[in-house]
C-alpha cells in the first residue's frame, strides 16, 4: 500500500494552482529551511526594508506597515531565542516567516506583505545579506593570521634555516622569511576577499520574478536601508545569478589551497627528522598506540579540508553551467554548500592562527639542518666578484662540490690548496663565503632574506592591514 500523499497547504506560496497532494518524499526533498533557516535575519531585514518601500507606493497604508513591524520583531525574538516552531507546510524560510506574520498580525495584512515580490528575487537578496556579513567576518579572521605571521616574524628575525627548492636542501634563509613567504600569499588572498565582498553588496530585491517589479518600487532605498553598494540592474540577471556564490567559493579553494601548502610545511618542519618547530598540545593529538607520538593533525586537517573547499565550487559550477535563464529549482543546491563552504573557511582560517601563535620554534635544529653545501652559490658569487663570468662561476663551485663529496668531507673543510687545484683565482678571502649569517645578509635586494628585506617586508604588510 502507498504512503499517503501530503496535502497542499494554503500558507505554500504556491499552493493556489495545485488541487492533489504532494509524495511526502517530494515535500521533504523540496524543502530547504532545515538549512536556510540560517538566514531567518536576513529574510527578515529584506521584508521590512520592502514593506517600507510598498509604504511609499501605496500597497501598505502606515499603519499596516507598524503592524508588520511589530511582528516580525516578535517574528525576530522567537528565531533568536530558539522558540519559533514551523510547520509542516514552511518549505523555506520565506514561507516560515510569512506564515508566521500572518497569524501575529492577520492574513488581510501579512498577505499584502507579498505584493510585487518573488522568491527568487528573496533568496538571492538573503544570501547575498548573509554573506557579505560572513565575508567582512572571515576578512578579520585572515586580517588576524596575517598579522600573527608578521608579529612572529619580527620576533624570530635571527633564526637561519634550510630553504628548499624540490624538497632539497638549496640556500639558507631566515625563519622570518619562509613565514612571510605565506604571509604574502594570505595577503593576497585578504585583497582578494575584498574585491569579492563588493561584488557580493549588490542588491537583487526589487526584481520580482524576472520580469521586474509593477509597482514603481523605489530599489535605490531598499538597497541603501540594507547596506548594499549597489544594484543588480537586469532583473533576469538579478534573480538568475550564482556568481556571487562561485565567486566566493573560487576565492575560498585558493586560501584553501594556500593554508593546505602552509600546512604541508609545517608537517614537515614538526616531524622527528626535521624538528625546526614544536606544537602545542591544543592543536595535536596521539596515537592509540604509540605513546611516543604527537600527530599535527591540526594541520592534517586543513590539508584534507581543502579538497572539501574544492569540491565546493566544483559542484556549485557543474549546478548551474547547464541551466536555462533566469531562476530554476537547481538554483536551491547553492544555499547548503555555500554555508558549510564559509564555515570551513572560516574555520580553517581560526585554527591556522591558533596553531601559529602557540607552535614553538627551534633555532637550534634549524642551525644543525644548514649544510655547507648550500653555500655553493656564495662560492660562484665570490668569483664573480672577481671578474669571472657567473656560469663560469658556476660551474667552478660545482667541482669544489664534487671535489668535498670525493674526499668525503664537509665543503668547509676544504684547504686554500686544495680549492685552489680546481681554480687558482681562489684566495684566503674565499673563507668569508662559507657564513650563513653572511649568505643571508647578501640577499638584500627588495623581497630578500637580509635582516633589512625582511623587515621591510613586514612593513609593507603591515600598511595592507
Amino acid at each position: 500500500m502507498s504512503a499517503p500523499k501530503a496535502a497542499v497547504g494554503e500558507n505554500m506560496l504556491w499552493g493556489g494552482r495545485f488541487t492533489q497532494g504532494l509524495d511526502p518524499l517530494m515535500v521533504q526533498y523540496n524543502q530547504s529551511l532545515p538549512y536556510d533557516r540560517i538566514l531567518w535575519k536576513q529574510d527578515i531585514a529584506g521584508s521590512l526594508a520592502f514593506a517600507r518601500a510598498n509604504t511609499k507606493t501605496g500597497i501598505l497604508t502606515a499603519d499596516e506597515f507598524s503592524a508588520i513591524e511589530r511582528g516580525f520583531a516578535q517574528i525576530a525574538e522567537e528565531w533568536a531565542t530558539g522558540t519559533f516552531t514551523p510547520t509542516a507546510t514552511d518549505e523555506d524560510i520565506h514561507t516560515a516567516n510569512e506564515r508566521r506574520l500572518s497569524e501575529l498580525v492577520g492574513k488581510e495584512i501579512g498577505g499584502k506583505l507579498h505584493t510585487g515580490r518573488s522568491r527568487n528575487e528573496q533568496i538571492a537578496t538573503d544570501m547575498r545579506l548573509w554573506l557579505r556579513d560572513e565575508l567582512r567576518r572571515l576578512d578579520g579572521f585572515l586580517a588576524d593570521l596575517v598579522r600573527v605571521c608578521v608579529s612572529r616574524a619580527e620576533a624570530e628575525l635571527d633564526y637561519i634555516m634550510p630553504g628548499y627548492t624540490h624538497l632539497q636542501k638549496a640556500q639558507p634563509v631566515r625563519w622570518s622569511h619562509w613565514l612571510l613567504s605565506h604571509a604574502t600569499a594570505f595577503a593576497s588572498e585578504l585583497q582578494r576577499l575584498r574585491e569579492v565582498t563588493r561584488r557580493v553588496n549588490r542588491s537583487p530585491l526589487g526584481t520580482g520574478a524576472l520580469a521586474g517589479n509593477p509597482f514603481h518600487i523605489d530599489r535605490e532605498a531598499m538597497a541603501a536601508e540594507l547596506g548594499f553598494d549597489g544594484l543588480l540592474y537586469n532583473s533576469m540577471n538579478a534573480v538568475g545569478d550564482r556568481d556571487f556564490a562561485m565567486e566566493t567559493m573560487q576565492w575560498g579553494a585558493s586560501f584553501m589551497l594556500k593554508i593546505s601548502r602552509w600546512a604541508e610545511d609545517l608537517i614537515i618542519y614538526s616531524s622527528l627528522e626535521y624538528g625546526f618547530v614544536r606544537l602545542s598540545d591544543a592543536y595535536s593529538t596521539g596515537s592509540s598506540l604509540m605513546p611516543q607520538k604527537k600527530n599535527a593533525d591540526s594541520l592534517e586537517l586543513l590539508r584534507g579540508k581543502s579538497g572539501r573547499a574544492f569540491g565546493h565550487m566544483a559542484g556549485l559550477m557543474c549546478t548551474i553551467k547547464g541551466l536555462p535563464t533566469t531562476y530554476n529549482k537547481d538554483l536551491q543546491e547553492s544555499v547548503e554548500p555555500l554555508l558549510d563552504h564559509i564555515k570551513t573557511v572560516g574555520d580553517s582560517i581560526q585554527i591556522a592562527t591558533g596553531v601559529l601563535s602557540t607552535l614553538t620554534t627551534i633555532p637550534e635544529k634549524m642551525t644543525a639542518a644548514l649544510a655547507p653545501e648550500m653555500l655553493a652559490t656564495e662560492i660562484a658569487d665570490y668569483l664573480v666578484r672577481k671578474g669571472v663570468p657567473f656560469r663560469e662561476g658556476h660551474h667552478i663551485s660545482g667541482r669544489v662540490v664534487q671535489l668535498a663529496e670525493q674526499n668525503k668531507v664537509p665543503m668547509d673543510t676544504l684547504s686554500l690548496e686544495q680549492l685552489k687545484t680546481v681554480d687558482a683565482r681562489f684566495d684566503d678571502d674565499v673563507r668569508a663565503c662559507l657564513d650563513y649569517e653572511r649568505a643571508v645578509e647578501l640577499k638584500d635586494a627588495v623581497g630578500g632574506t637580509s635582516r633589512r628585506a625582511v623587515l621591510e617586508q613586514t612593513a609593507v604588510l603591515k600598511g595592507l592591514l
